[in-house]
């Protein structure tokens, strides 16, 4: 698919979730457009095909007010991509008042649970809740995701967040680390609900992020070492990446984030991948970089 055939129609098409059965029902558009583009299917089946598992993805060119999916109203564990929506709802209680970067949370042994690399270190100490907001974002930091989770309020007021930015589908039930075992709706959310809730905080005119929160939030996606193999791998060169991985052991690999290319507006992708369990860690992400190519090309930008 050339960008010609993703922008013809745009106007009037919908978009159809597909699988080897049937067609699911159609995407439902939200009532604000994003950027006025109606998400349209492309076909990555050869894709599928090639490596097995089920592939999500959606896309958005605010340059041209494009977008394409497939799969893009199919449920994904979205696992810990789901740290830079709890990084930005705390960066909006910071903004009310409700919270303050620079308060200190004493770090204990019954924080932790696997994968801690920042809480581990401060164990009998104290991290603020900006340096719990980095190592969740930037090294994907399990216990400190808990502990963010915990000082907000708990699990329903983080769903209460997806909410407050229009967000209704996405579910919110379990912490780290059994929200990323599969079990049916839990911790799931549609690919393109993920665009539109990017869109809406690190794009739009509109955010409800401050200047100063945007530009953290965004610095600690670029910077972030995590997943070299995946979004980051199917770019073309010098674009900019702010982006956050989510991985289950068992299968499910996943990459969303803004990419900038070196002049004009950006691209808002969201990829989540569940593989089979037999598949290589290196080919599962090689599936998220093919799926990024895909995409840009299907818009235009190869």
């Amino acid at each position: 698919m050339d960008r010609r055939s993703v922008l013809t129609g745009l106007g009037a098409i919908g978009v159809m979730g597909c699988s080897p059965q049937a067609a699911t029902p159609p995407v439902e558009q939200p009532a604000r457009p994003v950027a006025q583009a109606i998400f349209q299917q492309f076909d990555l089946s050869a894709l599928e095909a090639r490596h097995g598992g089920r592939i999500g993805v959606a896309a958005l060119d605010i340059g041209h007010d494009a977008a394409l999916t497939w799969r893009g109203g199919e449920r994904f564990v979205y696992c810990s991509t789901f740290k830079m929506y709890l990084a930005a709802a705390t960066f909006l209680r910071v903004q009310a008042g409700q919270e303050r970067l620079d308060r200190a949370i004493p770090i204990t042994r019954a924080d932790m649970v696997n994968h801690a690399p920042t809480t581990e270190p401060a164990i009998g100490s104290t991290l603020t809740i900006e340096q719990l907001m980095e190592g969740t974002v930037g090294l994907s930091d399990n216990p400190a995701a808990n502990i963010l989770i915990r000082e907000m309020g708990g699990i329903e007021a983080l769903r209460a967040f997806y909410r407050g930015i229009g967000d209704e589908s996405t579910t919110v039930d379990r912490l780290e680390p059994e929200m990323n075992r599969l079990d049916g709706d839990k911790d799931t959310i549609l690919p393109v609900q993920s665009v539109r809730n990017m869109e809406r905080l690190l794009v739009s005119a509109n955010t409800p992020l401050n200047a100063e929160s945007k530009a953290l939030l965004t610095r600690w996606m670029v910077d972030t070492p995590t997943g070299p193999g995946r979004i980051k791998a199917g770019v073309p060169a010098g674009w900019t990446v702010a982006h956050k991985t989510g991985t289950g052991g068992y299968g499910p690999v996943n990459d969303i984030g803004v990419l900038t290319p070196p002049s004009g507006k950006p691209v808002v992708l969201a990829i989540y991948y569940h593989a089979t369990r037999d598949s290589a860690p290196d080919v599962r992400e090689g599936v998220i970089a093919e799926a990024t190519r895909l995409a840009l090309k299907a818009l235009g930008h190869d």
